[in-house]
Order: C-alpha cells, then structure tokens, then sequence
C-alpha cells in the first residue's frame, strides 16, 4: 500500500437506478480516453447480456462530486469461465495522484475475487502516459500490441468493389438465413486471429448473436457476407461497430475469412463493401487493428489507405493484493 487514504467513497452503480452515476461514469470515461469510449446504453447492454459478470463503479468527493470510476467484467471475446477479468480505471485530471485510482483498482480486485478471477487484462493507447505508468507501477505487462489505423471517409467516393470470381457479396440485412453459417466461419477462424493471449472465443450461436450481431452500433446492412456461387457456402464476413455514443465513426469489428479462401482478394472486397457503406451513410471515420503480426490483414488495410494511429498495447496484470 502507498500509505495515502483516498479521499473518496468508492460504490457500485446501478446502471438502471442511478442515471446520474452512469452519466458520470460515461463522462469521467470518455474525457479520460476519447479514443476508447463508451455510452449508458452500451454500458446497459452490458449488463442485460451479460448479467452478474461486471461491475461498474464510481469515485466520489465529500459532497458526491464524482472524481473517478472504473469498470471490471467479463471479457467477452474469452469464455465465462477465462481466469481474468477486463479492466478500466479513469480519474478526471484534477484528482490523479491522490490515491482515487488506488482505491477503485483495490475495489475492482476485491470483487473479481470474489468472482473466482485471478488478475485482470486491459488494453491502453500508448499516448496514454499517465494510464500506462499507474498500470505499471501494478505489476501489469505488455502481452500484445495492435497497430490501430483509420480511414478518414470526408473526401473519399465510395470505392469500386471487386469482387474475386466465384464470390458473391451480400448482407446480413438481405440474407437472414445465412446467420448459421457465418457463425461456423466465426468458429473457424477466431482461433486463426494472431492474440498474444488467450485464443478467441466465437461461443455458441447465441452467445455470437448476442456479441457480434445484436450488440448496439452493429448495422445488420453493413455486415457484409461472403459466398462461394458455386458452393453457396459463406467464405467471410465483415462487420462494423459505430463508437458508443457516435454516429460517425464506426470499428470493424471482425474480418473473418475461411482458410481455403484466404489471399484470393476476399478479405479486400468484405473491407471495400464496409467502406462503401460507411461512406453512403455519412460516417467520417473507420478504425481498426490488427496484431503486429497480422501482416497479412494489416496489408489490406495499407492498400485500401488506413493510416498508422498510436498502438494500442494489451496488458495483463494481477488482482491487488489482499488486506
């Protein structure tokens, strides 16, 4: 322990009791890291799929000025019974170095302990220095790095999509009955996905459904679909996830091509089909990333014109101690 006393009652939120800890939460959060953000009704959503795996929690003055907050919960790329937790601590900047951030990290360990997980993971920008240095000083360490890049839409003509031959593309939207199958592509190829961890978890049909298509911000007209003519198999998919909170600027979420399509092109046309999308409905931005190994994704994101943001560096770290 540092000795100090942090000078604010930490407590759990409520998200659907207590909207005005909620907006503090997504305010504290969103000023903090920009680049990583959320919004009350992702943060509910959360907890309607995912009941009893997280937590969020709020730091406030004498008085009930919230100061700082954090969240802790199940990571939904890994299974429920992955032995770490996800975590995030954001202190507003007049109140760092007063042992706020201390106490909600010791907060966030006592009730991931108490869930069975035995140390936390995260993910930071590496232009986030105070972040990276009190995560340090916490024993945690870099387990991968993601090149984050984006595409700036404001000037650019929707692109031509080309297609390889044989391959169809269509959308979720139009093609319902395709659901199975791209969750098949999904069990396929998550394991493939270069992690410096745990591999991926596509889960059931319905724990997919649940992450990757009914999650909010995720447009069932912009998750763009594969199929081989010949086979009517689907050989990839490609979704977005508009940033909580903006309608301008959207994630890919997953570009998942099946082996024995791979580096014919498939990969560049699901992209191109997003991009096309994203621009015929006004979006600014797309981001992405990609494992620093991933050479292969990362060069359809150069030739399609993606440019380098800061890493983004994935930590794993241990539960404070108990006492």
């Amino acid at each position: 322990m540092s000795g100090r006393v942090s000078p604010a009652h930490i407590r759990v939120i409520d998200e659907h009791a207590d909207a005005s800890a909620l907006d503090a939460y997504v305010a504290i959060r969103n000023a903090a890291t920009p680049d990583s953000p959320d919004s009350a009704e992702q943060a509910r959503w959360a907890r309607r799929t995912y009941p009893g795996d997280g937590v969020l929690l709020i730091a406030e003055e004498a008085g009930g000025r919230p100061v700082g907050t954090a969240s802790a919960g199940r990571i939904w790329m890994h299974g429920p019974e992955f032995e770490r937790w996800w975590l995030g601590v954001w202190v507003i900047a007049e109140a760092r170095r007063r042992g706020i951030g201390d106490a909600l990290f010791r907060t966030a360990s006592e009730l991931a302990r108490a869930a069975g997980k035995t140390g936390f993971q995260t993910e930071l920008s590496e232009a986030h220095a105070d972040g990276s240095r009190f995560l340090a000083r916490r024993g945690f360490v870099e387990i991968d790095r993601m090149k984050a890049v984006r595409l700036d839409l404001a000037t650019m003509a929707p692109p031509a999509i080309d297609a390889p031959d044989g391959i169809l593309l269509t959308s979720l939207a139009d093609r319902p009955d395709l659901l199975r199958a791209v969750h098949a592509v999904a069990v396929e190829t998550f394991p493939d996905v270069p992690t410096g961890d745990e591999p991926l978890y596509a889960g059931t049909l319905e724990e997919f459904v649940a992450r990757d298509v009914g999650r909010l911000g995720v447009p069932r007209d912009a998750f763009v679909i594969a199929v081989d003519n010949a086979t009517g198999e689907v050989a990839g998919y490609g979704n977005l996830l508009l940033k909580p909170g903006s309608a301008t600027v959207a994630f890919h979420d997953m570009t998942a091509v099946r082996r024995p399509w791979r580096g014919r092109g498939v990969a560049t046309a699901i992209k191109g089909a997003t991009i096309a999308w994203a621009i015929e409905h006004g979006l600014e931005g797309l981001e992405t990333g990609n494992d620093e190994t991933n050479g292969a994704m990362r060069a359809v994101n150069a030739r399609l014109g993606y440019r380098p943001l800061p890493d983004e560096i994935g930590l794993q770290g241990p539960l404070a101690p108990e006492g």
